[in-house]
């Protein structure tokens, strides 16, 4: 398998989609073409685990009087449970959400769009995955 393998076309990289898959495995780099966008198959589990050791959630959780909040600096993310394990599962949820509305309308929002790999994180994780990230 080449190292240096690039597909110009859709058609040929059809053809060769089981050595797309085949690298991605291994973790060598293949790429597509289709007119100005150059694309890459990866492992989404090898991506995932990059992505969160780049990007820490850097999550806060604050005890109160009658539960515990989770706070994501930064972001416009936070949640509130009973317990510190209801506040991270609510974290989950406002995360899920939150990269739903990405890929709806916030891309396109100056103060979001650079938010990409934070949503890749998030629909690339299991909820215990995500549940871990905040806790890291």
């Amino acid at each position: 398998m080449p190292v240096d393998a690039h597909y110009g076309t859709m058609a040929e990289a059809r053809t060769h989609f089981k050595d797309l898959l085949d690298a991605a495995e291994a973790g060598i780099p293949k790429t597509v073409q289709r007119e100005q966008l150059r694309a890459v198959m990866v492992d989404a589990e090898r991506l995932r685990y990059f992505l969160t050791a780049m990007r820490p959630s850097k999550a806060q959780a604050v005890a109160e009087a009658d539960g515990w909040s989770v706070l994501l600096p930064g972001l416009p993310i936070a949640a509130d449970g009973a317990t510190f394990d209801e506040a991270l599962d609510e974290t989950v949820i406002a995360l899920r959400e939150y990269a739903a509305d990405w890929a709806d309308h916030l891309r396109h929002a100056p103060n979001h769009r650079d938010n990409w790999g934070l949503v890749q994180i998030i629909d690339l994780s299991t909820d215990a995955q995500l549940k871990d990230w905040l806790q890291a």
